[in-house]
């Protein structure tokens, strides 16, 4: 698949954007790509755990639930995720959420899954920034980053994603238009847990 590189006006538009699209700012905390990340499409720029506060590490916590194994309850309060494992017990992440005026509360249902996602800024988006592109084309630049989970309730698009970033600097802040931001590798690791149909509340 041939990767079309956006022009400069393209990449300004979409630094402007209030939603998954990337803010103007370098990140120093990545390292290089880990070895089990070799077979990816494209490179997973990897984070130096150290630069995050500890409880940002991914790992089984209690967290005693009524709702089924393999769902996910996302505590936008709190800035984490949790799959649920059963027996009291849930594996956390650390996510970035909406924020104000953009914030998005319910319950809705993985409905499709996808490796290396395009991103297509939605009509709001496009009304804001006259001239972005309709898509982005996926890779490690790209607003969803490595994986992408739809969420949809009652059939229909929701139009939020649990989704990866290409700013890993935001994990833990209020800065997306009510999607759910993770790690690229964090969202690889949930992905790879998530069945379609799974259950998804946002509270």
């Amino acid at each position: 698949m041939q990767v079309r590189l956006l022009s400069v006006p393209s990449v300004a538009i979409m630094l402007a954007l209030p939603a998954c699209a990337p803010s103007v700012q370098r990140d120093h905390s990545v390292v290089p790509v880990a070895s089990q990340f070799s077979g990816e499409q494209f490179p997973v720029r990897l984070i130096n755990r150290a630069r995050f506060p500890t409880d940002f590490a991914v790992g089984t916590v209690d967290y005693p639930s009524t709702e089924a194994r393999g769902s996910i309850i996302v505590d936008t309060g709190a800035s984490k995720l949790y799959h649920i494992e059963g027996d009291g017990k849930a594996r956390r992440y650390a996510i970035a959420v909406g924020k104000a005026g953009y914030a998005w509360k319910g319950m809705a249902t993985i409905a499709r899954k996808t490796e290396w996602p395009a991103w297509y800024p939605t009509d709001d988006m496009r009304s804001e920034a006259p001239g972005i592109p309709n898509r982005i084309p996926p890779g490690s630049d790209n607003p969803l980053g490595a994986r992408a989970m739809y969420l949809y309730t009652d059939g229909k698009d929701t139009l939020y994603r649990i989704h990866g970033t290409s700013e890993p600097w935001t994990i833990g802040t209020k800065a997306s238009s009510g999607c759910i931001r993770m790690f690229n590798e964090d969202v690889i690791d949930l992905y790879s847990r998530t069945r379609i149909g799974a259950k998804v509340i946002v509270k």
